[in-house]
């Protein structure tokens, strides 16, 4: 009779996912990080219930106005509500980090396990556009993408998107080539499993930790760069609110109205500390060699 004395070791353990579950849980990194990303995507999905204004209504009878009780973040240079607009604008920022990392991970990630697999020529030339690619920098990239594409939010994603696509294949492709010479692998090859399969079950699901934590601190790039792109004019178009595109405009009134440029700011500073902290907790987390 096998007793809990005499039981393996790894009979004993709890199963990965416990285990994973319980760092998080007790990451402090993780629970701030994620409280912070909490905070704004409730700000983004109830923004129509809870703006006090139509974030476009301009009323030019109360333009620049401080923080009062009625505007609590005072208005900007057409006389709409700074709070309301802020609100909305964390629709288009959290919407522009959250599918620019999809658009990267559906390209870059199949490239990358693919390109590590196989080897050979495939990789060769992967792995020559990805170095290419890497070698220019990131903003630029993406504000080459934006140009050809058109100043629109859409197109601000696409491109940041695309611009990214390089760092999740180098990711993908460094953890196929160690994953693909673990024991299991070489046994599942041994035994007649198909590629396909082996990517599909075996080497995708080993190398989701350190791209899903890649995911997490991409996302706070994707947000500053979307305000980049729009503070260029080159993202989110007027009258709609981002954050780039309310600090675009509140460059021209800094010394008449510094509240205009104030709380979008610390919006894009709180939103990227929150995503990078989280991205440091998923790491802790999902690393195995961490106890």
């Amino acid at each position: 009779m096998t007793t809990a004395a005499t039981a393996p070791a790894a009979d004993l353990l709890p199963p990965p996912e416990s285990r994973v579950w319980g760092k998080l849980k007790r990451s402090r990194s993780a629970w701030i990080g994620g409280s912070i990303v909490t905070v704004f995507v409730l700000m983004a999905i109830l923004a129509p219930l809870i703006a006090p204004f139509d974030p476009n209504k301009t009323n030019f009878l109360l333009i620049r106005k401080p923080p009062s009780a009625l505007y609590w973040l005072g208005t900007d240079e057409i006389g709409r509500d700074i709070l309301s607009r802020l609100l909305y604008g964390a629709q288009a920022s959290l919407m522009a980090g959250v599918v620019s990392v999809l658009i990267a991970v559906a390209i870059g990630v199949p490239l990358g396990l693919a390109s590590g697999w196989y080897g050979g020529w495939f990789d060769m030339i992967v792995s020559r556009v990805t170095d290419a690619l890497l070698a220019c920098p990131f903003l630029i990239l993406a504000i080459a993408f934006a140009a050809i594409l058109g100043p629109s939010l859409t197109n601000a994603m696409i491109a940041i998107g695309l611009s990214a696509v390089p760092i999740f294949i180098r990711l993908a492709r460094g953890q196929a080539i160690s994953v693909k010479a673990e024991d299991y692998i070489e046994g599942a090859r041994a035994v007649g499993v198909k590629d396909a399969r082996i990517l599909i079950a075996h080497l995708a699901p080993n190398t989701l930790p350190p791209i899903l934590v890649q995911c997490s601190l991409f996302m706070a790039q994707a947000i500053i760069l979307e305000a980049s792109l729009s503070f260029l004019g080159l993202g989110q178009q007027p009258p709609q609110a981002s954050w780039g595109s309310m600090l675009n405009t509140a460059k021209n009134f800094m010394e008449q109205a510094p509240w205009m440029s104030i709380s979008p700011g610390i919006a894009i500073c709180l939103v990227v500390i929150g995503f990078n902290i989280l991205g440091d907790g998923l790491r802790d987390a999902l690393d195995p060699k961490e106890s």
